[in-house]
């Protein structure tokens, strides 16, 4: 999951006894506010939810939640389920968090419509969490805890409050009111919380029963859009690919991720040499590629890592020099890297495509997305450089997980009713100006 995330915050949405408001009849569609605006008469058929995001090492997303409502700013994970939003002190507990501005924080007893959720709740055992649940034997309140691949980790109590979503009636929530959060990574950036977006029980798209959900990830930080609800947008070509589910369940197969296929990797249109069985789930679901809008960048098992190391370096030898640092690997599990000349950018067009192929559709992956600058990292005069795919065995990561950074431009789709995820090449800002969304 997510290795740049910042104050991981959760919110679990729980289930209502009535329809979801996308789904209700003549219901009007779900605006969430982030510097966005109406669409207007006519523009779609059926105008979906939309909510804009903001693109930095997290995507974040604006909601309100709380009586009366409290604006809380949230990390978007479709590798996650359980929401949770890191909660003032005196409620739950002493909150901390790298980086969290004391603003960012929900305030729960400012909030007229907050309960904790008891021991014995349904919620309080779901079997979709990655984590059992506790119980405090003082207050009988549910307890959870969760953990991240880059060691980040959150702990708190269970609540229920409610969250304005458009005009609709408020649904009344369950969430993680956490009262500790800390986050590995330098580049923290000041949430409120994250929202769990996967096809777990507790997830706000089980919760509030959307079927199908659409985003555009932008190069620029305020142009992204993301659409809740069915839309069928005419300029957009989108390619389908089957989401992936074993027959049985497997250890290491997370089956309430966003699973495909992954049938191969080429390198400036060279097919590399990688076997079927390398980039299929094996006896155990370990090597499944999950599409994950929490993690940053993109992650390879070791043998498809390294094939791609060898190809990336040998077809850009005669643009770039290798670092040629084997005691280096930005976060860890990026040691494919170059010296580029201070105050210069990389020939980032000439570079070769790197594009995962999947069954029906493709990702290209080129230009500026292929190379990171390593903040602070020098070699003399030179800045360093690394490709943005990650040795997953290095982490260490049981799956392919395809990251935000790679999703850039791309418009991706998650169609839960037919069980498949939609991709298409196009520029954010273009898409969201055919939306009729304010830039």
């Amino acid at each position: 999951m997510p290795p740049l995330l910042v104050c991981l915050l959760l919110v679990l949405l729980l289930a209502v006894p009535r329809p979801s408001v996308a789904a209700r009849p003549g219901a009007k569609p779900l605006l969430f506010s982030l510097r966005a605006r109406q669409v207007p008469a006519g523009a779609l058929p059926r105008p979906p939810s939309k909510l804009r995001f903001h693109h930095n090492v997290s995507l974040t997303v604006s909601l309100a939640v709380g009586t009366p409502p409290q604006n809380v700013t949230m990390v978007l994970d479709t590798g996650s389920e359980l929401s949770w939003l890191l909660c003032a002190p005196g409620h739950q507990g002493s909150a901390a968090a790298a980086g969290a501005a004391r603003d960012a924080l929900f305030r729960p007893r400012a909030s007229a419509t907050c309960a904790t959720v008891p021991c014995g709740s349904a919620q309080c055992h779901s079997r979709d969490l990655p984590v059992p649940s506790s119980c405090d034997g003082a207050s009988r309140q549910c307890r959870v805890s969760l953990s991240y691949a880059d060691g980040s980790t959150s702990d708190g109590a269970l609540a229920i409050d409610v969250f304005a979503v458009g005009d609709a009636p408020p649904l009344r929530s369950a969430f993680g009111c956490m009262s500790t959060a800390y986050d590995s990574s330098p580049d923290a950036v000041a949430t409120a919380g994250l929202l769990g977006m996967n096809r777990g029980a507790l997830s706000f798209v089980s919760q509030a029963r959307t079927r199908r959900f659409s985003y555009c990830i932008s190069d620029r930080d305020d142009a992204g859009v993301l659409l809740l609800g069915h839309s069928d947008l005419l300029f957009l070509p989108l390619n389908y690919t089957p989401m992936y589910q074993p027959t049985l369940p497997l250890p290491y197969f997370d089956r309430v991720a966003y699973s495909v296929q992954l049938l191969g990797i080429s390198v400036g249109g060279k097919t590399l040499p990688i076997p079927a069985s390398v980039l299929a789930p094996d006896h155990t679901g370990a090597g499944h590629t999950m599409v994950d809008s929490g993690t940053q960048f993109t992650f390879l098992l070791g043998d498809a890592y390294s094939a791609l190391k060898a190809e990336f370096l040998k077809q850009t030898r005669p643009l770039l020099p290798a670092l040629n640092d084997p005691s280096f690997a930005f976060q860890e599990a990026f040691d494919t890297c170059f010296r580029v000349p201070a105050g210069r950018p990389p020939p980032s067009a000439r570079l070769p495509a790197v594009t995962l192929l999947f069954k029906g559709a493709e990702m290209v992956v080129s230009g500026d997305r292929l190379l990171y600058k390593v903040p602070g990292e020098r070699r003399g005069g030179d800045g360093v450089w690394c490709l943005t795919f990650g040795n997953a065995d290095m982490v260490p990561i049981t799956a392919y997980v395809i990251g935000h950074h790679h999703q850039m431009n791309v418009w991706v789709e998650y169609d839960l009713e037919r069980g498949r995820v939609g991709l298409a090449p196009v520029k954010c800002d273009v898409a969201s100006e055919r939306l009729g969304l304010m830039l």
